[in-house]
């Protein structure tokens, strides 16, 4: 391997990149992690931490720091369906130390988890830094990153955490298996109403499907509707969408007001896809770079979290012994791929079973869904829901050492 500058180079400042980093310079290696924005603030982010990342925390001994910013916190949901109230998840009996999902902004996520990582002297943090193409050595092996300024940075291992629109995972050529999802969402806030029901995570109706994200003084909607009819949604105008939403969720008539132009409204195009390999020589792909999750179930930023952990788990004790980490990426991608492919296979039967023919119905709904009423009807079959969200399928402790 060529000389580099740091032990691990990560580039992107998301949740696995960030977690990552933090476990890397916990057991004494040097990182770098670059984040092409000045900060976090930006409003396209997941904002549920699980009880599996919550658990992480827990064993780093950072819990009680973490649950110091402010959140709200959801052990159960709802969804409305047919003017009825239907409960259909529970993690109360999870047996972790937070059975709950902590509904906090990712900014604050990330800008902690950079102040925990910052107590580390090999830990660097590097915003306003895009990383726009790989570097390579003699023997194309990946020995770093050229920047949109033009620098290089090179480093013993470079860890591509550059979202879905991974442009390291472009410019390594991975192969991609494309599974698809029927729908995308709009994104936009409104002032949540003092009697809102906490519990209630989303609202069903024929062709229709929103999701309310409590945080805390407003609402974070997230309106779900068929893959590719943004412009056709757009051209009706905004005070069709504002009916819409209007006669969809009641409850918030008087809040929806508040969308006045469509400015307020940004679209999420909804992927589902994974690499078919995750690595070569001198890079390794993780998170969403590596499997784009569908929203379903909120579990992106904890599925991606888990990918950080069996990286440092695997590499970190290694490399801070000197060796060369090629040998070992392999592993990562075998004990990562098969969770991923079971929580990929989870979201792609509720989207060809519930979504999509949702999306396309006409009739009303006039009685909830088979499902819904006997989750309903039976309190513990709810904990199987709430176990798949809140616990994932196959999730790893922290063994990483600590310095």
């Amino acid at each position: 391997m060529n000389k580099a500058s740091t032990d691990i180079l990560i580039v992107g400042g998301g949740p696995a990149g960030m977690m990552a980093g933090l476990l890397f310079a916990r057991a004494g290696l040097k990182v770098t992690v670059l984040e092409k924005h000045a900060d976090f603030l930006r409003d396209f982010r997941g904002d549920t931490v699980h009880p599996s990342t919550l658990e992480l925390f827990h064993q780093l001994g950072l819990l009680y720091e973490l649950l110091k910013i402010p959140h709200s916190r959801l052990d159960s949901f709802s969804v409305r369906v047919a003017g009825r109230i239907m409960r259909i998840a529970d993690m109360q009996h999870l047996p972790v130390a937070a059975p709950y999902i902590a509904m906090m902004p990712q900014w604050d996520l990330l800008n902690f988890i950079a102040t925990q990582a910052s107590v580390y002297p090999g830990f660097e943090l590097r915003m306003k830094t895009e990383a726009t193409d790989l570097d390579y050595d003699s023997e194309d092996r990946v020995s770093g990153v050229l920047t949109s300024s033009g620098e290089i940075l090179r480093s013993k291992l470079v860890i591509a955490a550059d979202g879905r629109r991974s442009v390291l995972r472009e410019k390594a050529e991975f192969p991609i298996e494309n599974i698809g999802a029927p729908m995308d969402v709009f994104w936009f806030r409104v002032d949540k109403p003092h009697n809102y029901a906490g519990d209630l995570a989303g609202t069903i109706s024929a062709g229709r499907f929103m999701v309310m994200i409590d945080r805390g003084e407003y609402l974070q909607c997230a309106y779900v509707f068929g893959k590719g009819k943004a412009d056709a949604v757009r051209q009706e105008g905004i005070e069709k969408f504002r009916a819409s939403l209007k006669t969809l969720v009641p409850d918030l008539a008087n809040a929806f007001d508040q969308i006045e132009d469509w400015a307020q409204v940004k679209t999420l195009e909804v992927s589902l896809d994974r690499l078919l390999r995750w690595h070569r020589p001198g890079l390794l792909v993780i998170g969403d770079a590596a499997h784009a999750m569908s929203p379903i179930g909120g579990v992106g930023i904890n599925v991606a979290v888990q990918d950080a952990v069996t990286a440092a788990n695997v590499l970190a004790a290694p490399m801070a012994q000197g060796k060369n980490p090629d040998m070992l990426l392999e592993q990562i991608y075998r004990r990562r791929i098969k969770p991923v492919k079971r929580m990929q296979a989870v979201q792609k039967l509720a989207q060809d079973r519930f979504i999509a023919p949702l999306l396309a119905r006409n009739e009303a709904i006039e009685k909830p869904f088979l499902p819904l009423r006997i989750l309903n009807r039976v309190p513990v079959l709810r904990r199987i829901p709430g176990t798949v969200i809140g616990m994932g399928l196959g999730r790893e402790a922290i063994q990483s050492p600590k310095v």
